[in-house]
């Protein structure tokens, strides 16, 4: 796309202004760069930047004039070039939406659902452009259950991941974020590296198979495998930790929070002695692992202590709350497992990271980009304070 057509709408304010424009473009070949909405005094101004080619420009213009008329507005198109009432009686909350490329279409259908169920859209504004593009939607109403309910079922089939939170300082406020490791901070399983090295890995995979299939518990099928690495020397543990790769945005994700204050904890089914050179580098403040018994240099096949399974996991953010005198609503889980789903029901928002169906459609919200500094969105941080904090303590990514 090498053109762009700012769009500005003025007139009386009404539930489903936002919705009819965009439900007018949605066939047109443009993308939505940028929104920016603002009610004073019940009139509406909408302001649109949508990216398109050159030639689209004439026949995209047409559409607009033509709704903006038959919605009684007025109009002003610009190309080439890029705006809250607020009822003190009503909820606020705002709705994130988030996608790689944002379609015309899930803002219509988003904003319909929203001006269906009573919520006048107050101001929307983009918050980032990079690596997805992210908006929120400052809207009053009543019922956030039926909203967040509704918006989180319509996300998939419209491509896009939608977050439902109540806005005032708790959104901004909430201050502990527990993250699972394997498969969300990291993209590898670490047992299946260790099973690797081991020369068990078919029989490593049969079992979680097993435990998937819900013959075995999680403690259980963690034992059974653990017992396949009997007689690995406890070096493999410090080559299995340099092998792990990132989830692209880990970086990003744990030095922005810690420069804006946020406490950062991991915890994992996984194993402390694999895990905890990832966590010093990212500076967490707490790290929750199983580990692994070492006998004259190898490993014996036992595990230490108590396993770290779905309950460990939802008292590991507990404990981390009450030690940094957190309450419960101010905190964050991510998880993409069936073992973080009780983590995630515990936390004041609960984010399913590229998550498995189940853990989806139980999580407050769901993030299937594939950065995971997307998260930082969902709490409403900008991507100018994520660079701002880049540009302090710059590092790759």
């Amino acid at each position: 796309m090498d053109g762009t057509l700012l769009a500005i709408l003025s007139g009386r304010d009404r539930p489903g202004v936002t919705a009819s424009l965009f439900d007018a473009l949605r066939l047109t070949p443009c993308e939505v760069l940028d929104i920016q909405q603002i009610v004073v005094r019940g009139r509406l101004v909408l302001a649109v930047l949508l990216g398109l080619s050159a030639d689209a420009v004439g026949d995209t213009r047409a559409i607009i004039h033509a709704e903006a008329s038959r919605l009684g507005m007025e109009v002003e198109t610009v190309p080439g070039a890029s705006i809250a009432r607020k009822d003190p009686e009503r909820r606020r909350i705002h709705v994130t939406v988030m996608a790689r490329h944002l379609p015309p279409g899930a803002v219509a259908e988003l904003a319909r659902t929203m001006a269906e169920r009573g919520w006048n859209i107050d101001r929307i504004r983009r918050i980032a452009s990079y690596p997805v593009t992210a908006v929120v939607f400052e809207g009053s109403g009543e019922d956030i259950a039926d909203l967040r309910r509704e918006l989180s079922e319509a996300a998939p089939r419209l491509g896009v991941d939608v977050a439902v939170q109540h806005a005032g300082l708790d959104r901004r406020g909430q201050r502990l974020v527990v993250m699972d490791v394997d498969s969300t901070l990291i993209q590898d399983e670490v047992i299946d590296l260790l099973a690797e090295r081991a020369g068990a890995l078919a029989e490593v995979a049969a079992i979680t198979e097993r435990a998937m299939r819900g013959e075995i518990d999680f403690a259980e099928s963690l034992r059974q495998r653990v017992s396949l690495l009997a007689g690995l020397p406890v070096d493999v543990l410090q080559d299995t930790a340099k092998r792990i790769r990132l989830t692209p945005g880990a970086r990003t994700l744990c030095r922005t929070l810690r420069r804006l204050g946020f406490r950062v904890c991991l915890v994992s089914g996984g194993f402390r002695e694999v895990i905890t050179p990832w966590a010093e580098l990212l500076e967490v403040d707490g790290l929750r692992a199983n580990a692994l018994e070492v006998r004259d240099g190898v490993l014996t096949g036992e595990v230490l202590g108590p396993i770290v399974d779905r309950e460990g996991k939802r008292e590991a953010l507990e404990d981390f709350a009450r030690e940094f005198d957190i309450p419960l609503a101010r905190t964050i889980a991510i998880g993409d497992g069936a073992n973080d789903l009780d983590m995630l029901d515990a936390a004041g928002l609960g984010i399913a990271f590229n998550a498995k169906p189940l853990v989806q459609a139980a999580a407050d919200t769901t993030v299937n980009a594939p950065y995971l500094d997307s998260v930082l969105y969902l709490l409403g941080i900008t991507r100018e304070e994520i660079e701002e904090a880049d540009a302090e303590s710059p590092a790759p990514r």
